[in-house]
């Protein structure tokens, strides 16, 4: 038997129960991997709530590090001891878990296995983001939501490296100056300033190239008045809540915008482009353009904690569970 955290109905934190779940080998095309650090992310939070339904009962979490203990049938991607990491499928929340081999990475040497944890699915997802679904160069001028989550301080340090000018929001002092020291150039207070304000007052009423918009209904509508004309809301999570629907016209009366709602899941789907966009985050990381914020950790059997503390914006960076 295994331990790990699994819901029988979806609700509050209150419903993660620690239990034992029945062990078996991998099948072709499968491996099975010890945990070493498994990360938490704001998916896990939709996915207990209901907000993206899972077959009941289910085991939480998408994003982990370890070692791979066995291997099925016609596995070639990984062999029995590589340290791997990992973000997609749901069954994280576990001390071992069986998992397609083909979503497996290996890990460089140099790549702890906490660090791994904290930003696997935060940092690919900064890395399509950027790279990807909105190019950013040298010289744009960018809006990050949440600029002191475990996304936000990737995207805030990625997108200074590649020259743009960064304005962020956060929500206290402690975070603005956390964002400041990741590549932020204008954090906002957004609880006490107008950010639609701040930005049109930051870029002389121009606007910004793109907004990276993690938060969802809160900020929608203000994001899009934070682009300049032919600008590109990317609205990729909704911690405040589902974005309600939008009349189309909108885009067109705001300067010809574009709109996005793309996921990890697309991005990843191919195997060459997990490993060309892996790739690309541990070489970041090694080189020191980014550095991974693990700000808490905490044993497994206390992942419903971790819950409350995301979800009551008590954290900053990446919260990594220990089995």
């Amino acid at each position: 038997m295994t331990k790990a955290i699994r819901i029988h109905e979806f609700g509050g934190p209150e419903i993660m129960r620690w239990e034992d779940v029945p062990d078996r080998q991998p099948g072709p095309g499968e491996a099975l991997v010890r945990h070493t650090a498994i990360g938490v992310n704001f998916v896990d939070v939709y996915n207990r709530t209901g907000l993206y339904p899972l077959p009941l009962p289910a085991i939480l979490g998408q994003e982990g590090a370890g070692v791979v203990e066995a291997i099925g049938p016609g596995v070639v991607e990984v062999r029995v001891g590589d340290r791997v990491a990992y973000a997609s499928n749901v069954g994280a929340y576990a001390e071992r878990r069986i998992i397609a081999a083909n979503r497996l990475v290996a890990l460089p040497h140099d790549i702890g296995d906490v660090q791994a944890a904290g930003m696997m699915l935060k940092g690919m997802t900064a890395q399509y983001l950027l790279r990807r679904t909105f190019p950013v160069t040298a010289g744009d001028t960018i809006l990050v939501h949440a600029a002191a989550g475990g996304v936000g301080l990737i995207l805030c340090q990625w997108a200074k490296h590649l020259g743009a000018t960064v304005i962020g929001t956060v929500g206290s002092e402690e975070k603005a100056v956390l964002a400041k020291a990741h590549g932020c150039d204008h954090p906002i207070l957004y609880k006490s300033q107008d950010f639609v304000a701040r930005v049109r007052e930051i870029t002389d009423e121009a606007g910004v190239a793109v907004v990276y918009d993690g938060i969802g209904a809160d900020t929608f509508m203000g994001s899009l008045d934070c682009l300049k004309p032919l600008g590109m809301m990317v609205s990729f999570g909704q911690s405040s809540g589902k974005v309600p629907p939008v009349d189309t016209g909108i885009l067109s009366a705001k300067g010809s915008l574009f709109l996005t709602r793309p996921s990890l899941v697309t991005y990843t789907a191919q195997r060459h482009d997990l490993i060309e966009i892996a790739t690309e985050l541990f070489d970041m990381v090694r080189r020191g353009f980014v550095t991974i914020q693990v700000a808490a950790t905490r044993p497994l059997a206390e992942a419903a904690q971790a819950h409350r503390d995301l979800t009551e914006r008590r954290t900053t960076g990446s919260t990594v569970l220990l089995p």
